[in-house]
C-alpha cells in the first residue's frame, strides 16, 4: 500500500470501491462511514504508461493494424492489447478511429485561417453552434489576445473562402477579421470530411 495513504481503520479494501471516479491521474476518495472524522485519500494513478504510449503512437500512424500486429510491436498478447485499448477508450484517451484523407485529392486545396473578433453583443454559444455545423470548418479554437476565435477552413478555391467570410459577416458573427492562407503545410492533423 502506498505510504502517502492515511487509513482510518478498516484497511484498504473498504476504500477501494470509492476509487472508481478518478480524473486526470488523481483519485480522491472519502470514508463516508465516519462523518465526524472524514478521511480523504489521494493516490496518483498513471494515466498512461510507456506501453500505452507506444500503442497510441502505432494507432495514430495506422489505425487499421490488428491487435496481433500491435501486440507483436509492443511485446504483448492480442488480448492484453485489446484490454489496454478498451481502458484507453473508457478514459477518453482514444476517442475514435479516423481515416487520414488527402484534402487536395478531395478537391479542397485551399487551407485558410480566419481570425475572428466577435461583436460585443454576439451570442457566443450561437457562434460555436454555427461554426460546428459548417462542413468546411476543420478546426475552431477559442483564443487569447485581440481575437475571439481562430477558425481553420478547407476550401476548393479562394472564391469559396471569400463566400465563407461573406456568410460570417451576413450572419453578424464578425466585428473584425483577418484571413491568412497556407502556402504549404509542414505538419497537419489527419483530415476528415464533415457534414
Amino acid at each position: 500500500m502506498p505510504e502517502n495513504l492515511r487509513l482510518n481503520g478498516g484497511g484498504w479494501g473498504k476504500y477501494r470501491k470509492n476509487f472508481g471516479a478518478y480524473r486526470k491521474g488523481l483519485a480522491i476518495a472519502q470514508d463516508a462511514a465516519n462523518i465526524r472524522d472524514l478521511t480523504y485519500l489521494a493516490i496518483e494513478i498513471p494515466v498512461m504508461d510507456e506501453i500505452d504510449r507506444k500503442i497510441c503512437t502505432l494507432l495514430s500512424a495506422d489505425a487499421r493494424q490488428s491487435m496481433a500486429q500491435i501486440g507483436a510491436q509492443v511485446g504483448l498478447s492480442t488480448s492484453a492489447v485489446n484490454d489496454r485499448l478498451r481502458r484507453l477508450s473508457e478514459r477518453g484517451v482514444v476517442r475514435r478511429y479516423l481515416a487520414d484523407l488527402d484534402a487536395e485529392a478531395l478537391g479542397l486545396p485551399v487551407s485558410a485561417f480566419v481570425w475572428v473578433a466577435l461583436p460585443e453583443a454576439a451570442d457566443e454559444p450561437g457562434f460555436r453552434s454555427f461554426i460546428a455545423a459548417r462542413p468546411e470548418v476543420t478546426a475552431c479554437h477559442h483564443v487569447t489576445g485581440p481575437w475571439s476565435y481562430l477558425v481553420q477552413v478547407r476550401m476548393p478555391s479562394l472564391a469559396a473562402v471569400e463566400e465563407f467570410l461573406a456568410l460570417l459577416k451576413a450572419e453578424g458573427w464578425i466585428a473584425r477579421s483577418e484571413t491568412m492562407l497556407a502556402l504549404s503545410t509542414v505538419v497537419e492533423p489527419p483530415f476528415r470530411l464533415r457534414g
